[in-house]
């Protein structure tokens, strides 16, 4: 990475992290009932950090109990989904939107965006979309933000790094497909109940990280899958955007979600979407695209893929089963630091790819055949 852009992801995160400590994940905790188990908040370098000790998370808590140390883990990776969602919110101005919107006494999930998303103020829209797992919007990698920080973890920087050069925003949240009517209550009982004895809050958060597996799983409408959450986010969202062009940066199995999106919504993405940046993506294009030549020769203009690699960032990293479209290193050999390690990549291609916009109607790309192939070898 070169020093004019090392300090400008540091001018970035300098905007936003006295805002992150004022909003202080300790006192995010504190209103949980889990303070004893989980004493960290993030440190000025916004790394996660035992309070006391300033050492990095352990798992092992409970020596050798691993179940116990299992639902404590789970217990601070739905923390830090909450502690991100305020961020978004607080730190980045995104508006939480709830999908659908008319169903309001039913389980449903909700994605964020800047307020001028639908609006023509801004001529780009980019839209986030993450791995499958356990995480939620605003995240990477949970593993990501408890052992390397928010910097990592978290699509923060992303965010500002795009509200900075007057995108906007729509981060999805893709893995929010259902709601466990169980675990919901005891959450809302951990983080709604003030107790005063410090000995009833400790067997209150004992009881919860001691929970069975979930019993009973609601689906969240238009969210089942991360597919369906996509797909309806496009067309009551991102297809309604005018004067606006849309970029995506997708990680992991979010590729195989975009690409599901482009084959659903051929015409529509190919008209709309002027670039994708795709990152150590589960894609596979002969399964999901088959033989259709339009859509191999947009995502071969359009599309450009970081992969984990021990190569320096941006260097060719062509691989024999995939050769759609152009590949290059991610500047490191970890999946959940591949984001954060191609960012400044990533945007500076978003930057030349609009500028070399070009205006191709796909819908007048010829469909070759056999025939017309014959036709043109005899003329």
């Amino acid at each position: 990475m070169e020093g004019n852009d090392i300090e400008e992801l540091r001018a970035i995160w300098d905007l936003w992290l006295p805002v992150t400590q004022e909003l202080s994940f300790q006192k995010f905790i504190e209103q949980s009932d889990l303070l004893e188990e989980l004493k960290y908040d993030f440190n000025e370098k916004a790394e996660l950090r035992h309070t006391e000790t300033q050492r990095p998370f352990v798992f092992n808590y409970y020596k050798n109990v691993l179940e116990r140390n299992s639902k404590r883990y789970q217990a601070l990776g739905h923390l830090l989904a909450q502690y991100i969602y305020e961020l978004l919110e607080k730190v980045c101005k995104l508006q939480k939107v709830y999908i659908p919107p008319e169903a309001d006494k039913e389980p449903r999930s909700f994605f964020f965006m800047s307020e001028t998303a639908l609006t023509s103020h801004h001529s780009v829209l980019l839209v986030l979309l993450q791995d499958h797992g356990v995480f939620r919007a605003g995240q990477w990698s949970q593993q990501a933000i408890i052992h390397h920080g928010l910097q990592h973890g978290s699509q923060i920087p992303c965010i500002q790094m795009a509200l900075q050069a007057h995108y906007d925003v729509i981060v999805l949240n893709p893995n929010d497909n259902f709601v466990d009517l169980k675990m919901e209550k005891e959450w809302k009982d951990l983080l709604t109940q003030n107790i005063g004895s410090s000995s009833l809050k400790m067997v209150q958060a004992e009881n919860f990280l001691s929970l069975q597996q979930p019993l009973q799983c609601i689906p969240k409408r238009c969210s089942n899958t991360p597919e369906e959450h996509m797909a309806y986010i496009w067309d009551y969202f991102i297809s309604k955007t005018e004067g606006k062009d849309v970029a995506f940066i997708v990680h992991g199995y979010g590729g195989l979600v975009f690409m599901d999106l482009l084959v659903r919504r051929k015409w529509e993405v190919m008209n709309k979407v002027y670039a994708v940046a795709l990152i150590d993506s589960e894609h596979h294009v002969g399964h999901q695209l088959g033989s259709d030549v339009q859509l191999l020769a947009w995502i071969k203009h359009h599309c450009r893929e970081w992969v984990t690699s021990p190569k320096p960032l941006d260097k060719p990293a062509a691989t024999v089963l995939k050769k759609e479209f152009p590949m290059v290193s991610a500047g490191t050999e970890k999946h959940n630091l591949a984001p954060s390690s191609s960012l400044q990549s990533i945007f500076k291609y978003f930057k030349r790819a609009l500028k070399a916009k070009t205006t191709i109607n796909f819908s007048r790309v010829p469909i070759v055949t056999r025939s017309s192939t014959k036709r043109k070898q005899s003329a």
